[in-house]
């Protein structure tokens, strides 16, 4: 007994550190991806996103004023400034005047650049330069350091890319592409489900099987006749190709099998005695399927609506063939896969993008989680 006790918490502590570690593999990678849509872009690049909350080191070019900003202090031409044009509160460690030796000389210290010529950069950026003979030309000396800032934290990253970027207009292309490639699924699939569970036709069992088939049909397989195909139907009406109702078509095809296969399954299930009692007192399939079926399959429609969602919402490859992309059609992926290519550099919109995402996503899957365990492990319970 005690050895059976021992590996039953064994067994379960097991399971929370496999639990534990998923969580923390999920949660850090999104972590990241939120604190640097919320930082500046200067400290993205200078440091990462687990220094965000510490100051950020990096050395910096600046160019001082040409010589027609001299004047003349205690015999000496003088130059006088703060190499923090922009205003910032910087603390500057070091500077030196050349790229390969950007911090050789430490902040406060007069630097000798010859001919009697002297540089001095104080820590809060305001700098003296001084020559016995007066400065000549329309450069002024370049000078590069090593400062120090703050964490900071913004909005504008947010607001360029909803605002700038075309963002928000495809965040809300690629609802109006799930939304309906979510719902027309289920309503198809609910229907062809209780059919296949629970009423006698010829051929259902036939059905059934070419249902399981089209599970393993690989999706890139089946892209390119499809394509052609709805291509053919829309030439023959005369509609144009890359619209919405042809990727919800898409999708609709290509979840359907899975979403068939799983709803059936469950309602199969569900007490023989409930549909035979509901017969007895004269009600019709279709008023079994929408009063006594339906109310008691919301968990596993909900566990479907989450897998369909999610596949939608997240989808590049089909999205790409069948719609275009054009600003009033590009889906969030393509948008942000462009994005890749042509703002590789600028990490602050990648991520910000990125997070943009998953904001979606993250909200249907918690809002619907308590049913999804439910609705998966119902299935296995044995009936019609």
């Amino acid at each position: 007994m005690a050895a059976s006790t021992g590996k039953s918490f064994a067994s379960r502590f097991g399971v929370h550190i496999a639990v534990l570690v998923f969580v923390i593999i999920w949660t850090i990678p999104t972590l990241g991806i939120l604190v640097s849509s919320l930082r500046d872009k200067d400290q993205i690049i200078a440091s990462g996103w687990w220094n965000s909350f510490a100051s950020s080191s990096q050395t910096e070019a600046g160019r001082l004023p040409a010589a027609s900003a001299q004047t003349q202090k205690d015999g000496k031409y003088v130059i006088e400034g703060n190499v923090f044009g922009d205003g910032a509160k910087r603390a500057i460690s070091a500077f030196g005047t050349k790229a390969a030796a950007p911090t050789q000389y430490k902040a406060g210290t007069a630097a000798d650049l010859g001919d009697g010529v002297t540089l001095q950069v104080n820590a809060d950026g305001s700098f003296t330069l001084a020559s016995p003979k007066p400065f000549e030309g329309d450069r002024g000396q370049r000078v590069y350091y090593a400062s120090s800032a703050p964490p900071k934290f913004t909005t504008e990253n947010y607001d360029a890319v909803l605002f700038s970027e075309g963002i928000g207009r495809s965040f809300m292309n690629s609802l109006t592409v799930t939304i309906p490639s979510t719902v027309i699924p289920i309503l198809i699939a609910a229907f062809a489900a209780y059919a296949l569970a629970w009423m006698r036709f010829p051929g259902r069992a036939l059905l059934i099987a070419v249902i399981i088939g089209l599970l393993v049909v690989p999706l890139q397989m089946s892209l390119i006749p499809l394509l052609k195909l709805y291509n053919g139907v829309g030439t023959f009406f005369g509609v144009p190709s890359k619209t919405y109702l042809g990727i919800w078509l898409a999708h609709t095809g290509f979840g359907l099998p899975f979403a068939i296969y799983l709803l059936r399954s469950y309602i199969a299930g569900l007490p023989r005695e409930i549909m035979e009692s509901a017969r007895i007192d004269g009600a019709s399939d279709f008023e079994i399927f929408v009063k006594i079926v339906l109310p008691l399959s919301f968990p596993v429609l909900a566990s479907f609506a989450i897998f369909q969602f999610l596949w939608v919402w997240n989808d590049l490859l089909v999205a790409m063939v069948f719609l275009g992309t054009a600003p009033d059609q590009i889906v969030l992926t393509a948008k942000l896969n462009a994005l890749l290519g042509s703002r590789g550099g600028n990490w602050e919109i990648l991520t910000t993008s990125a997070f943009i995402t998953i904001i979606v996503p993250l909200i249907v899957f918690f809002s619907l989680q308590r049913y999804f365990v439910r609705g998966l492990l119902a299935g296995s319970v044995k009936g019609g």
